[in-house]
């Protein structure tokens, strides 16, 4: 095994626990600031920050941003399918919870591993993750009937956890497309730029559209604006692939499922919101269900191992 790809050590679990929780947390913020800011403006005005401050690192490491060269048609339909996927995050949080939305969107792993099950014949699913698949859908199940079932059940929230989920499939279809496309070939920074620019642009637009691009500035709303787009839009995205360049990319994935956790816990924390038992349940199974399926198993360590040689 090489020195660039080591199992995860403390420096390596310092990361990933601060990615997850900015990760978890920002649905906290854009909660927060609904009154000044409709969730959509928000994650389009911090994309184009991302993008700019991606573009310039790209330009400073010497990576191409001419869009057109490369495999433009697929790193467009990449981002337009970003920007809806953060469209839905966006009206979902006006309908539901951040606690359902995290837990809904995180089944992305699941979405992922069907469609990578059926187009890339190297990823085909075992009787485990098979199994990991029909908790997940479960615990989908449980929570969307429990929260049917309580006493002020709300048809918009059901609507909200229904764009949760269409978000998560969303984010799947993305990196099925990365991945079967000739974005695959492309430096990560290269793919991640096409998604922010086509998103920023796509979100844009909707929000003109859909007469939401009103913002009642405060220096509050913008320091959270530009933190999202240092700290989430970009830095994020660039320890996140120094995670994968360095560590066992098996390893470093399995623990994002601490993302839905911290999400959830803020939102109960600091939202107030409530947890009724069977989404409590449900997600309990989602989770199982996303660790089930991402668990690798002994014959592919063994063998992700063997090419590090």
């Amino acid at each position: 095994m090489t020195p660039s790809h080591k199992p995860l050590d403390a420096t390596a679990y310092l990361f990933i626990l601060m990615l997850c929780t900015l990760w978890g947390g920002q649905q906290i913020l854009f909660k927060l600031s609904l009154d000044d800011i409709s969730p959509s403006m928000q994650i389009a005005l911090r994309s184009s920050l991302g993008c700019v401050l991606l573009a310039l690192f790209m330009w400073h490491q010497g990576t191409s941003l001419a869009l057109w060269r490369g495999p433009w048609r697929a790193g467009m339909s990449v981002g337009l399918l970003f920007g809806l996927e953060w469209w839905m995050i966006g009206e979902s949080l006006r309908l539901t919870t951040a606690s359902h939305l995290v837990v809904f969107l995180y089944t992305a792993p699941i979405f992922t591993a069907l469609g990578l099950h059926f187009w890339v014949p190297g990823e085909r699913l075992n009787l485990r993750q098979w199994l990991g698949v029909f908790v997940s859908f479960l615990g989908i199940g449980i929570g969307f009937i429990g929260g049917a079932n309580q006493p002020h059940f709300d048809l918009k929230m059901l609507l909200g956890d229904a764009l949760a989920l269409g978000a998560g499939l969303g984010w799947a279809m993305t990196t099925i497309l990365i991945r079967t496309t000739g974005l695959s070939k492309l430096p990560a920074t290269q793919t991640t730029f096409y998604q922010l620019f086509f998103a920023a642009l796509a979100l844009l637009v909707a929000c003109l559209a859909t007469d939401q691009w009103g913002v009642r500035w405060s220096p509050l709303l913008a320091v959270s604006i530009v933190g999202q787009g240092i700290f989430i839009a970009f830095l994020s995205l660039l320890v996140w692939f120094w995670l994968l360049k360095h560590y066992l990319a098996s390893r470093v994935s399995i623990f994002t499922f601490l993302t839905p956790v911290i999400g959830v816990s803020f939102g109960v924390l600091i939202l107030d919101e409530p947890l009724h038992l069977e989404f409590v349940w449900g997600a309990l199974l989602v989770m199982i269900g996303v660790i089930t399926v991402n668990w690798p198993s002994k014959a592919a360590a063994l063998v992700e191992q063997m090419k590090k040689v």
